[in-house]
């Protein structure tokens, strides 16, 4: 797979002018090589590959890059080594990831590079992983598989007077026992009033009977993320949270049924922001639908009004809509969607009816 994605971003060199590419954010380098560690460089010309590390991880490329000229830098700086890689390699324009780095590498890089120009990458390796091969999917559905596992889990484990520290700790301690590396981002357990809070991330606030609990976690796999969230009801949910709770159920279910190839995301929007604004809670729904997920939890495409992306085969996406009331509280409901030739298909399998405990 590594082969393929090498030749694909080498087929974007002409379109974008360069002679070569320099990746030194983890994310790209790690898709482009098959590295599962850190701070190291690849440097990519039509024709030939470069892996620069240091002594910490030699031997982990050897066996993971294949493919690549392995080179081991030592003191003064890694910046020697990629100006001798360019001018030994006839590079005139090297292209750099211009929003993966910041000022002072690329002053140094502007300083160690001198004649040589510096071209952005304009997203070039994101564009590619946009589209998730066999690898990629699997990957992901079973970073899914182990968050739906730890759903069911933490509803056995979840009582009152429980803060919401510990909850968030007990998902990351099962999830890594069943073979994730790590949380792929903060969990989200908001509790309450806290629930209104789309980002609410874990407190010491303590649960209570009659609180809406809202759950956004996932697992970081094999290098791959996966991303749901589910709202319960702690006790027996009363109307008004009834009421709040279906109404973005519907939003998410109607959604979700209209994910197809060459569908516009936001159109996908409209249709759940349409849902919740025709019942009232327009001015309380006030992200985007959904994001892609792969790599990062955060990626291309995006699902929102704004958005000017169209659906693949491949993608893999959110469907999270929510409503968020002030001083009150809030309900989202998040599955993570692979994109098929047919449709879509579901990947977060745990339940959506409401769940009172």
């Amino acid at each position: 797979m590594v082969e393929k994605r090498i030749a694909m971003f080498r087929q974007q060199f002409d379109t974008i002018g360069i002679d070569a590419a320099l990746i030194i954010s983890d994310v790209n380098r790690n898709y482009l090589t098959g590295f599962t560690g850190d701070e190291s460089f690849a440097i990519i010309t039509k024709d030939k590959a470069f892996f620069i590390t240091d002594s910490r991880y030699t031997e982990q490329a050897k066996n993971e890059v294949k493919n690549f000229e392995i080179i081991e830098y030592k003191a003064p700086s890694v910046y020697d080594y990629i100006k001798k890689i360019v001018i030994d390699n006839g590079i005139k324009r090297i292209g750099f990831e211009e929003d993966r780095i910041n000022f002072l590498q690329y002053m140094k890089f502007k300083e160690f590079l001198e004649g040589i120009e510096l071209v952005k990458l304009d997203g070039a390796v994101e564009k590619l992983r946009i589209i998730k091969d066999e690898d990629e999917i699997e990957y992901i559905s079973k970073a899914a598989q182990i968050a739906d596992e730890a759903f069911l889990h933490i509803l056995d484990f979840i009582k009152p007077n429980m803060k919401e520290k510990d909850v968030a700790l007990e998902l990351e301690f099962f999830m890594r026992q069943k073979g994730a590396s790590k949380s792929s981002f903060d969990s989200i357990v908001a509790s309450g009033k806290r629930s209104s809070l789309p980002h609410g991330v874990a407190s010491d606030k303590v649960i209570e009977k009659g609180d809406f609990l809202t759950l956004d976690f996932g697992c970081l796999y094999e290098g791959y993320c996966s991303d749901m969230t589910r709202t319960i009801v702690i006790g027996k949910a009363d109307d008004r949270q009834k009421e709040i709770y279906n109404i973005v159920l519907e939003a998410n279910e109607a959604a979700l049924k209209a994910i197809r190839p060459n569908m516009a995301c936001c159109e996908i929007d409209k249709i759940a922001r349409d849902i919740i604004t025709n019942k009232g809670y327009g001015d309380r729904f006030g992200h985007g639908l959904g994001h892609g997920v792969g790599r990062e939890i955060h990626e291309s495409p995006r699902v929102s009004v704004l958005s000017k992306d169209v659906l693949e085969v491949g993608m893999v996406i959110t469907d999270e809509p929510g409503i968020y009331i002030p001083e009150y509280g809030g309900v989202r409901i998040e599955d993570l969607i692979l994109v098929t030739e047919d449709g879509y298909k579901v990947l977060s399998k745990s339940p959506k009816e409401l769940i009172e405990l």
